[in-house]
């Protein structure tokens, strides 16, 4: 049986323009492979309410699982939320549980929920509460889409929350090998190892190294013998590899 499939829409002008370089992607693919779950695809897209609702409409129905990092804050430019809601035709408001989660931590700081920390307990109609033992504003899932802070340390406490609740396949294996010959001459053996193992997904990329060409090939699959096939028969096409 194939592993459950995702997506990660990372949303925020600041990724597009370059001011902020993205790490959440990087983080939920480690993740998700360790757990089983194929992330197939990820977009970026600007702060802009029709974007996202088109992104996580076209995500949803494609893939079992959609992560979104960014836009769930208390600023004007903070829209997810809403656009989320937007993509399913769900009525959102402030929800009452989530409220009190920031009743809480505003009361234990010393500190006011005012009017723009209430945006944070903005909630779809029907989606369930992403815990964050970081800073407490919660994300949500709604239907197959679990939303989630821009934030990184927010977004891997948020990833560790959501995680356990999903139901995982085989957790995705690798091995590496290096090959100090540029792709150019290895591509043609390389081929045939690829089409002889059609279960096993295998990469080329190339290095330069020392003024020297060289190629890292990566072997993924979630079977470890075939894995372990594969680099026995690399022995053979490219005896010099390591």
């Amino acid at each position: 049986m194939p592993n459950p499939t995702a997506a990660m829409l990372v949303i925020g002008d600041e990724i597009l323009s370059g001011r902020t370089r993205d790490s959440n992607m990087h983080h939920l693919a480690q993740q998700l492979t360790a757990h089983g779950i194929d992330l197939c695809e990820a977009r970026v897209v600007a702060d802009t309410h029709q974007g996202i609702v088109a992104a996580v409409q076209a995500l949803s129905a494609s893939y079992d699982h959609v992560f979104t990092s960014g836009g769930i804050g208390p600023t004007h430019d903070d829209i997810t939320a809403e656009a989320v809601a937007a993509a399913f035709d769900t009525p959102i408001s402030i929800r009452d549980d989530a409220r009190e989660l920031l009743q809480a931590h505003y009361d234990r700081s010393g500190q006011e929920l005012n009017e723009a920390r209430l945006r944070m307990a903005r909630i779809p109609d029907g989606a369930a509460l992403i815990d964050n033992p970081v800073s407490t504003a919660p994300g949500f899932t709604l239907r197959n889409v679990h939303v989630m802070a821009g934030v990184p340390s927010v977004f891997e406490a948020m990833v560790a929350s959501v995680l356990p609740t999903l139901t995982g396949g085989a957790p995705l294996l690798s091995q590496t090998i290096r090959i100090d010959r540029g792709e150019g001459e290895i591509a043609g053996p390389l081929t045939e190892l690829a089409e002889a193992n059609p279960e096993v997904s295998i990469g080329s990329y190339p290095y330069i190294r020392n003024g020297v060409y060289g190629s890292n090939i990566v072997v993924r699959g979630t079977d470890g013998p075939q894995i372990d096939a594969v680099i026995t028969e690399r022995a053979r096409l490219f005896p010099e590899s390591v």
